[in-house]
């Protein structure tokens, strides 16, 4: 059995990510209330009871929400790095000492057959790190709230199997919407969030032979729409030589309904 995963959800209002071995099963984020959280794990039928894990990428409530919840509830460890902790404990209420585990940035853990690498990203939060799940020989990469990639990202992420992509808005939806001009400001910022055109030029750098599935992740639901963001995405890297629907797959995630359960 290779890893299998699921987007549960991805978008502005909240966000997180299923990923399964044989012998392991991890969520990454934990973005909306508890109860959400169990309707969204029914709908791929799952037990959230049995996670090894609660892997946080940054404090923003749009990805802790429903930690606290689910940490004391089902008695899960909770893994985040130490920034990251003392940005959000506040938030999650108590978790026993004995639930909480330091990952540091550029770091990995192993569970049975599985590596988790983190690596960080540049956005607006303590110290915002992303994951990589390696396991026999399989690769799959989540990289949201970013505001840009560097090449040091590029080289962590490059060529893997699965890809759940930021892709967060069109820039001039975002311009002429109604938000303030300091957020819009702060999106459009190095410690913000990845436009459609700069996703899909990051991906055409990383983006390899072994690539079999892209997904576009954390639509704002002001400034994006999914035909619009995979429109976008496509042309770009068409323009750089890369051919979707041949060469590899380029799907959408939805904020309220999880993607399939899917074998990397």
């Amino acid at each position: 059995m290779s890893l299998r995963y699921s987007i549960l959800a991805s978008g502005s209002t909240g966000n997180a990510l299923y990923v399964e071995s044989e012998e392991h099963s991890f969520l990454v984020d934990a973005g909306f209330s508890g109860k959400q959280m169990e309707a969204l794990f029914g709908q791929i039928d799952r037990d959230i009871s049995k996670l090894s894990g609660i892997f946080v990428t940054h404090e923003h409530s749009d990805h802790i929400k429903g930690i606290g919840v689910l940490a004391r509830k089902y008695h899960l460890p909770v893994f985040a790095n130490e920034k990251t902790w003392r940005a959000m404990e506040s938030s999650l209420g108590v978790i026993p000492t004995e639930q909480k585990f330091v990952f540091n940035m550029e770091t990995v853990k192993s569970f049975g057959a599985v590596d988790i690498e983190s690596f960080g990203v540049s956005h607006d939060a303590a110290e915002p790190m992303f994951y990589v799940f390696h396991h026999s020989g399989k690769k799959l990469v989540l990289i949201t709230d970013t505001g840009y990639v560097s090449d040091r990202m590029k080289g962590t992420i490059s060529n893997a199997d699965v890809y759940v992509f930021e892709s967060n808005h069109d820039v001039q939806m975002l311009r002429m919407g109604r938000y303030p001009w300091n957020i819009k400001r702060r999106i459009l910022s190095d410690v913000g969030h990845v436009s459609n055109e700069d996703a899909a030029l990051a991906m055409s750098d990383v983006i390899g032979d072994r690539t079999k599935r892209v997904y576009l992740a954390h639509l704002s639901l002001d400034n994006n729409m999914k035909d619009l963001a995979k429109m976008a995405v496509t042309q770009t890297l068409e323009g750089c030589g890369l051919i979707v629907g041949e060469q590899f797959g380029l799907y959408d995630t939805d904020p309220k309904i999880p993607t399939i359960l899917t074998a990397v």
